[in-house]
């Protein structure tokens, strides 16, 4: 496959690979091996093809690559340069924000795929496209059960508002997407999430790509070649840590 011009938005981020033309490796179906992630573009683009199973989610993300990709294209891989983390004990907790966590009610692992299906929901009640399938849902409830894949749920006087969900592998969480309808809701979760990252003795987040609204809340860009470093680290001393939250 050759890629000219690929365009994708996740989180407010947009990535563009133009130039002269890329060829993209394809994955082997029944193959869970994946291209070096330091062969990717700056941009990310490493690979397309392969499928959601969970174990080839399980190999991707612990070697710092994630499915991203549109209802209409083929499923692409990404491992881009530089990344964003977020460690637990930087996230900024502002006074008015301490003030509305008052009001929630902070959970883990409750509501798994409700939190997934919301996320997937709220972008596309804004118009917005979504990496989020039927597919992707069903390989990470199936990884969830398994005790990989968690939600952080933020409750107001019952209802669900807000939340996040991720893979915990060793002491790295992967965030996947977040939802609020109600304001500073995902941001609570977001605190409650580093609050359990830290109990749990983990080293950090990964938030994938830069953005200035998670920079505001304390995530840093670290160049691809030390992300990579680190969650080889975080996995030779953690290994894949699964188990319910």
């Amino acid at each position: 496959m050759y890629a000219t011009s690929i365009s994708r938005q996740k989180n407010s981020f947009l990535v563009t690979a133009v130039a002269t033309k890329i060829l993209i490796p394809q994955l082997h179906p029944k193959d869970y091996e994946f291209p070096s992630p330091l062969d990717a573009s700056d941009e990310g683009l490493l690979a397309w093809g392969g499928d959601l199973a969970p174990e080839r989610l399980l190999r991707a993300y612990s070697e710092g690559i994630f499915p991203w990709f549109n209802e209409d294209d083929p499923l692409l891989w990404w491992s881009p340069n530089p990344r964003l983390i977020l460690f637990p004990d930087a996230i900024k907790q502002s006074k008015s924000l301490l003030k509305s966590m008052k009001h929630f009610d902070i959970r883990y692992d409750t509501c798994f795929e409700r939190v997934m299906r919301s996320c997937w929901q709220t972008r596309l009640a804004k118009g917005q496209k979504s990496w989020i399938n039927e597919a992707l849902i069903e390989s990470f409830c199936a990884l969830h059960v398994k005790g990989f894949a968690h939600s952080v749920e933020t409750f107001f006087e019952g209802n669900l508002v807000g939340g996040l969900y991720g893979l915990y592998l060793g002491g790295m969480f992967c965030g996947e997407s977040m939802f609020s309808i109600k304001t500073d809701a995902s941001k609570s979760a977001l605190v409650g999430l580093c609050r359990k990252v830290k109990s749990l003795g983990g080293d950090f987040i990964d938030c994938q790509l830069p953005t200035e609204h998670l920079k505001s809340l304390g995530a840093i860009e670290r160049s691809r070649e030390v992300f990579l470093k680190m969650t080889q680290e975080t996995l030779n001393k953690n290994g894949l840590k699964e188990g319910t939250w």
